[in-house]
């Protein structure tokens, strides 16, 4: 059904380029830093290359198929790679956003993973939000180090550069992204009084455990 697939892509770019504004007011990205994309039935949308995010609409997103071929007008993302790759290897994830938001990459040019100093770290996906391998931004040198550091994770720190951000939804990818660079933030501050005590393996795998019924789709599975 033509028409269908059109409406849904239609809605889905609007979804984008609002996202992307959000993380510019939200002081997560500046001018045309970062970017975000979508799943889309035969490839993905994403953000486009130089455009700064109060400049980009939904027409300015540019649609790829699975390969990272653009069938869309415009330029893509230089990050397209990483995007595509995710994609393919993760089918949990629907939605990525990558910001260069301040804490997160204070932390990533320290080459540091963030540890289990706070149980909110298990929205992630894990016990601590890992840190890639540095690798030149663009290229699928780095696609390799971030798809290694988000094993099994829902967020990575990419070294010296920024973070990366997952979700089954735009939706979460946006409040993982969000809630880790408040998490940096906390954790950098934390360190100036010394170093934070960690939460154990025992303490972190129940905040795990009761995540997979935090959150409004898993109410009725609350008491």
């Amino acid at each position: 059904m033509p028409g269908r697939s059109t409406h849904r892509e239609a809605a889905d770019r609007a979804l984008i380029a609002e996202a992307y504004q959000s993380l510019a007011r939200d002081g997560l990205v500046r001018h045309a830093s970062g970017n975000v994309s979508l799943r889309q039935k035969n490839g993905f949308l994403i953000t486009p290359s130089g455009i700064p995010a109060h400049d980009v609409t939904p027409e300015s997103i540019v649609a790829m198929n699975a390969k990272g071929e653009p069938v869309s007008a415009g330029k893509p993302s230089s990050e397209w790679r990483f995007h595509r790759d995710i994609f393919a290897a993760r089918k949990d994830v629907n939605a990525v956003v990558h910001t260069h938001s301040p804490a997160a990459t204070a932390l990533a040019c320290q080459r540091r993973s963030l540890p289990p100093f706070h149980y909110m770290i298990a929205l992630a996906g894990g016990d601590d939000v890992r840190c890639s391998d540095y690798a030149l931004f663009g290229t699928q040198e780095l696609s390799d180090a971030v798809l290694v550091a988000l094993a099994g994770r829902k967020a990575c720190l990419m070294a010296n550069h920024g973070l990366v951000a997952c979700g089954a939804t735009l939706s979460e990818a946006m409040l993982v992204a969000t809630e880790v660079e408040g998490l940096c933030d906390v954790y950098l501050r934390s360190l100036q009084a010394g170093p934070p005590i960690l939460l154990s393996g025992a303490e972190m795998k129940a905040a795990l455990a009761a995540f997979k019924t935090y959150g409004p789709n898993n109410a009725g599975r609350r008491a």
